[in-house]
């Protein structure tokens, strides 16, 4: 009968024959067959999200997931571990993981709405969030938050150095600090003999020399990297060890308890470098908190 059928028919028909058969092998077959291992002994966990679960079979998060230990306004709990900080979505969001894309050269804030400035991080640079974020942590571990090119303030220490002569040459006429909008104080009184001045809406940045002040932030700081900085998948569970050290004694003062036994904890959570070389050794901050709780619950 389909020989009968004019060419073009019959290469049609040729054509739905193989779209059904890989719809079938590829759309049904393949994703029941990976199912299926995927139940095995011993991967079923894992396929399953590797979630964890409280005393009272309440879901609390999965092992391979950051989460934010924050209260309702967004401020961190004192008396857990605190993870890295997220791009994804509004924090650990699997279905909006992703990166900030910001670069080393995002160094100029955007002024279009002042109101939500200190709120909205997508207005802030990415040097004026890791300024923000160190001062942060400092003030609650109790260290040394600064860091070069960042003012006491928690902003970049940025200035737009405009000059007489056409481009960059000639003497200096005018210096703005690019990241403190005005009534703000700015950092440094002068640059070059003219003073400096914050900036204003309708300040033409773009025009301006670009000039980073370094400061006398030391040159190791304080404040871990992984603690002021996101992951590109912003998922991470899991920080640095040297986070995780920093924030041993709040922990620890804030559950009365000793700080060798908080110490003690983190060892036991730390996962040493994949293949004995590979990466470098980080604490499962989930994990470490599940464990906190369990020897202080968590009370109001």
């Amino acid at each position: 009968m389909f020989a009968r059928l004019p060419g073009w028919a019959r290469q049609h028909l040729a054509a739905l024959r193989i779209l059904l058969v890989f719809t079938v092998v590829v759309g049904l077959a393949y994703p029941l067959a990976i199912l299926a291992v995927a139940q095995l002994p011993g991967l079923h966990h894992r396929a399953d999200g590797s979630f964890v679960h409280g005393a009272d079979g309440r879901r609390l998060g999965s092992s391979l997931i950051g989460q934010s230990f924050t209260d309702a306004n967004g401020n961190p709990l004192p008396r857990y571990f605190q993870s890295r900080p997220s791009a994804a979505g509004d924090g650990y969001d699997p279905t909006s993981t992703s990166a900030s894309n910001l670069g080393p050269e995002d160094v100029v804030d955007t002024f279009d709405d002042p109101a939500t400035r200190d709120t909205d991080e997508s207005r802030q640079s990415l040097l004026t969030q890791v300024c923000a974020r160190s001062m942060a942590v400092g003030t609650l571990d109790g260290v040394d938050g600064r860091r070069p090119y960042c003012t006491a303030s928690g902003v970049g220490a940025v200035l737009a150095v405009y000059h007489a002569g056409p481009g960059y040459d000639g003497r200096v006429t005018r210096v703005v600090s690019v990241d403190e909008l005005c009534p703000a104080r700015p950092f440094l009184a002068t640059y070059a003999g003219v003073p400096v001045r914050c900036r204003t809406l309708t300040d033409d940045i773009a025009a301006g020399r670009r000039v980073l002040i370094r400061g006398d932030a030391p040159a190791h700081p304080a404040v871990p990297a992984d603690a002021v900085t996101a992951s590109a998948s912003g998922l991470d569970p899991q920080i640095s060890t040297a986070y995780a050290d920093l924030q041993v004694s709040r922990v620890a003062r804030v559950r009365g308890l000793p700080v060798g036994q908080v110490a003690a904890l983190v060892r036991d959570h730390t996962t040493g470098r994949s293949l004995g070389f590979l990466g470098e050794p980080a604490v499962n901050v989930l994990g470490l908190n599940r464990a906190l709780d369990a020897l202080t619950p968590a009370r109001r």
